[in-house]
C-alpha cells in the first residue's frame, strides 16, 4: 500500500508501464497481497488509471496463502511457520490473485473452490514414492488443494460472458523425497481437468479460459508434468503457445522452445521456464498470443524486468 501512493517506488512504477502497455482488457494478477477491502488493489487500479489504463471493476477473494492451519506440516517442531499455512505465506493474504477488468465481473455467479479438501480430488496424489501418507488424518481433514486459490470468475463481454477458471499453483520444489509440492503442483493443475468433466464443480457451457500460473514447463520443470500435459492436450482447448519473438535466451541444458519461456530464475535457479498459461476453451477464435520479454535493446527490456521475473502473457480473442 505504501509502495504503490507514494508514486516513486521503482517496482509499481515498471509494473504500471507493463500493464498499460499491454492494454488488456481483463487482467489477473498473481503475488497480490490481499486485503479484505481491497483498498491496495483499488490504489493500484487508480494508479493505473491515473497512467491511462482504466479498469471499472476489480475482484479478489482470501487467498489460502498464510492462512493457519494450526498444524506442524513442515515437521520443523514450531507452528505458524510459512510452511504450516494451507498455502506459504509469512501473513494471512501475501501473494494472492486479483483481477481487473474493463468489463462487468458478474460476482453473483463466481465460484470459489478454494476450500475443496486435496483428500476429496479423485486419485488425488497423497502418498510418496513408498506409498507413505503425506499426511496425518487429521491434517488430510482439512488441508486444502488451492496453495492459493481455484476460483471461476464469468465476466460480461458485451452480449456474451466469459468464464475465467484461474488459479496460482505451487512451485513443485521446495520440498523433500516424499515429493508434497511435486504432487500438489500435479493434483491443482489436474483440478481443472476433472472440472471440465463435471466432477469437482459446475462446468462451463462454453467460452472459458484456464488462466493462471501452474508453474509446471512440461519440458523443464522439476516435478510431475502429466496433468499439465493433459491440459494442453485436451481437445476442449486451445493451446495458443504465447511466443516472446524469441528474444528470450535458452537456458543451457533445457530442451523446451525458449520463445514460449514466461518467467526467468537465474542461476543457481532452474534457468528460463514457461510457469503462466492462457488456454482458451477451443470455440474461441484467437486472433494473436504474445509474451511480453523485450530484447534487450529495446526502452522497455529493463522496465519488464524491474516490474518481475514472471513476464506478462496475452492472448487476443475474436469475440462474437
Amino acid at each position: 500500500m505504501r509502495d504503490i501512493r507514494t508514486g516513486i517506488d521503482p517496482q509499481v512504477l515498471a509494473v504500471t508501464q507493463v500493464i498499460v502497455q499491454a492494454a488488456a482488457d481483463i487482467l489477473l494478477l498473481l503475488d497480490f497481497d490481499y486485503d479484505h477491502d481491497l483498498v491496495a488493489l483499488t490504489a493500484l487500479r487508480d494508479t493505473l488509471s491515473d497512467a491511462g489504463m482504466t479498469y471499472p471493476h476489480v475482484f479478489a477473494l482470501p487467498p489460502n496463502t498464510g492462512r493457519a492451519t494450526g498444524f506442524d506440516l513442515d515437521g520443523d517442531g514450531r507452528l505458524g511457520g510459512p510452511r504450516d499455512a494451507q498455502g506459504y505465506g509469512r501473513f494471512s493474504g501475501q501473494g494472492g490473485m486479483a483481477i481487473l477488468a474493463r468489463y462487468p465481473i458478474r460476482k453473483e455467479g463466481v465460484q470459489d473452490h478454494s476450500t475443496f479438501l486435496w483428500r476429496d480430488l479423485p486419485d488425488a496424489l497423497l502418498t510418496g514414492p513408498d506409498n507413505t501418507p503425506l499426511l496425518m488424518r487429521d491434517e488430510s481433514a482439512m488441508l486444502r488443494l488451492s496453495n492459493t486459490a481455484h476460483w471461476v470468475v464469468p465476466v460480461s463481454v458485451r452480449d456474451h460472458e466469459l468464464w475465467l477458471l484461474a488459479f496460482h499453483a505451487t512451485p513443485p520444489v521446495f520440498d523433500g523425497v516424499e515429493g508434497r509440492n511435486q504432487r500438489r503442483n500435479h493434483d491443482e493443475t489436474r483440478f481443472w481437468s476433472l472440472f471440465l468433466d463435471g466432477l469437482t464443480g459446475p462446468p462451463p457451457s462454453k467460452r472459458f479460459v484456464i488462466i493462471g500460473g501452474s508453474n509446471m514447463d512440461i519440458a523443464d520443470s522439476h516435478g510431475m508434468p502429466q496433468a499439465m500435459r493433459a491440459l494442453l492436450s485436451d481437445p476442449r482447448l486451445t493451446d495458443p503457445r504465447p511466443r516472446g519473438g524469441g528474444w528470450q535466451e535458452p537456458t543451457a541444458g533445457q530442451n523446451g522452445d525458449p520463445a514460449l519461456d514466461t518467467a526467468r530464475w537465474p542461476a543457481p535457479g532452474p534457468g528460463n521456464l514457461r510457469a503462466e498459461y492462457i488456454l482458451p476453451s477451443a470455440d474461441l477464435t484467437v486472433q494473436d498470443a504474445q509474451v511480453y520479454w523485450p530484447d534487450k535493446t529495446d526502452p522497455m527490456a529493463e522496465t519488464v524486468k524491474q516490474a518481475s521475473r514472471h513476464n506478462l502473457v496475452s492472448v487476443t480473442l475474436d469475440w462474437p
